[in-house]
């Protein structure tokens, strides 16, 4: 995983603060200030080292291992199911009783999110004025 551009610690810098609390004696105010961060930030640093060594100083993921609210597959499957018969967000929110957002989202993540022309040969709604020659004609 890569830091972001803010990122005020990197795993050695983590690892010099967790050794400086823990193995020199300095106080987690001292050692949050050497290395820039709140003591907040610190402690965590501290503790995650306390609890899992070397490997707790690295990245992780702020993405959820779980997330139990999430629309069941099966249900993903009747929105997109009624999608494709045409039925607006609206019309499948209300048919299946959910709230609107929950049908947008998953559409959206279905690449669903608007609907397609009719008929794949239907033109494009234009206008152009009347009596104006193109522009990329020339003369």
């Amino acid at each position: 995983m890569t830091l972001h551009s803010n990122a005020r610690t990197c795993p050695r810098s983590r690892r010099l603060l967790a050794d400086r609390v823990l193995v020199e004696g300095w106080s987690l105010v001292a050692a949050a200030e050497a290395a820039g961060v709140s003591e907040r930030t610190a402690w965590k640093w501290v503790d995650r080292f306390r609890r899992e060594g070397e490997e707790g100083l690295e990245d992780r993921s702020s993405a959820p291992v779980s997330v139990p609210s999430r629309t069941p597959a099966e249900r993903e499957r009747l929105i997109v199911w009624l999608r494709e018969l045409r039925f607006t967000r609206p019309e499948i929110a209300a048919t299946l009783g959910m709230p609107l957002s929950t049908v947008g989202a998953v559409l959206a993540r279905q690449g669903l999110g608007k609907l397609p022309r009719l008929q794949p040969d239907e033109p494009a709604n234009s206008y152009e004025r009347p009596g104006r020659a193109s522009s990329c004609t020339s003369t």
